[in-house]
């Protein structure tokens, strides 16, 4: 009842303003009362003494709040709003980019080399810039960076369709695949192997699937920090990628969510991976040789071959009658007798040129005894 009293018996000096006028003028017209005309309740006197103290340190604070008046800067000198970092994703864009892009921190990743034996379960083609890997098999990855990222970065990977056709759908396992597997995060293509800090994320707005690892400087001796990732679809499966190509985007995030650096690769889910390497890389060799083949078939015209053909052999003839050749000969016989057959095939040769060539009838012998070679249109004795 005290309170209550105390309370109405405040009195305004003068009237509140209209609300045309400052806040200023506001504050400084509101007479504020006293906060030693509150009534304390104590028990004891100690507690007496410490609830006189109290209050007279709030009347101090008061006291110098208004002798140094409003302060107009009060609400600019307030922190900004933050979001809460745990849990909350930055909304993605419609259409993800798939440009290589390392930023200032010199993103890069490196794939270890295993060849194009069948029995590797992973293998990547630096020709082709894509991975060749079997259906839930670990997939090392490492990350490199020129210098250390933000306290809080984070690595996301995230799946997409590489033709432009198919850049709108949602990359997603198929049904089968999705019944068979226990786990909450069973719908994702991409699973990290190893760390129990993986978050896996769908994008309320766009649906797109994607799972983040805490970005892990190097070791002691090494320069580059691995992580391990797994597909768990076939390219082939019905009901899921269907065979279309896919890509890997891996992005090197702040805590905030702001892309510090991003890389592509193209990966293919099949049963072979260095089968379909070792295939795909001799179709793209041979598909650019077709085409530099065809280019230059289409900026000359085509020769006529026969022409060239002999204009090729008689002029390679002359060339070789010109040519003079020299023989060492050891012994005198032997010298006479290739001396005269080259003067034989000299005189051959000039009598080819002067005389003209003539057609040889060829008469066979007739049997000295025996049948006789009949002729044409003669009939044998028997007919």
């Amino acid at each position: 009842m005290m309170e209550e009293q105390n309370l109405d018996s405040l009195q305004l000096s003068q009237n509140l303003p209209l609300s045309q006028d400052s806040f200023r003028e506001l504050w400084e017209s509101v007479v504020t009362p006293s906060i030693s005309t509150f009534p304390a309740a104590t028990d004891s006197g100690h507690e007496a003494w410490r609830a006189g103290e109290q209050m007279d340190m709030l009347q101090l604070m008061q006291d110098e709040v208004l002798a140094n008046g409003f302060d107009e800067k009060l609400f600019e000198q307030l922190p900004p709003e933050t979001a809460p970092k745990d849990g909350v994703t930055p909304p993605a864009s419609t259409v993800p980019v798939t440009t290589d892009y390392p930023g200032e921190y010199g993103f890069q990743l490196r794939f270890q080399r295993s060849g194009m034996a069948k029995s590797v379960t992973s293998t990547f083609s630096e020709v082709l810039n894509k991975l060749y890997c079997q259906l839930a098999k670990t997939s090392p990855v490492e990350v490199l960076v020129v210098k250390e990222p933000p306290p809080g970065a984070i690595l996301r990977a995230t799946a997409v369709y590489k033709k432009t056709e198919h850049a709108a759908g949602v990359v997603r396992r198929c049904p089968h695949h999705q019944n068979e597997d226990p786990a909450e995060h069973r719908s994702h293509l991409i699973r990290v192997e190893g760390n129990q800090r993986a978050q896996y994320f769908e994008d309320p707005h766009t649906k797109r699937q994607s799972v983040t690892v805490p970005y892990e400087p190097p070791q002691l001796g090494s320069e580059m920090t691995t992580i391990l990732l797994s597909f768990m679809c076939n390219s082939s499966c019905m009901g899921g990628m269907n065979r279309r190509p896919i890509l890997t985007i891996l992005t090197l995030e702040s805590p905030e969510g702001l892309v510090l650096g991003r890389r592509c690769f193209e990966v293919r889910i099949c049963a072979c991976p260095g089968r379909d390497r070792k295939t795909e890389e001799e179709n793209s060799a041979k598909a650019q040789n077709g085409t530099k083949q065809s280019k230059k078939r289409k900026s000359t015209p085509a020769p006529d071959t026969t022409s060239v053909k002999k204009s090729k052999s008689a002029s390679s003839a002359e060339e070789e009658e010109k040519d003079v050749y020299v023989l060492h000969v050891r012994g005198r016989e032997r010298f006479e007798m290739l001396k005269k057959i080259n003067d034989g095939l000299e005189l051959l040769d000039k009598e080819s040129k002067t005389k003209p060539k003539a057609s040889v009838k060829v008469e066979f012998p007739l049997p000295s005894c025996g049948k006789r070679l009949m002729q044409r249109g003669e009939r044998s004795d028997s007919d």
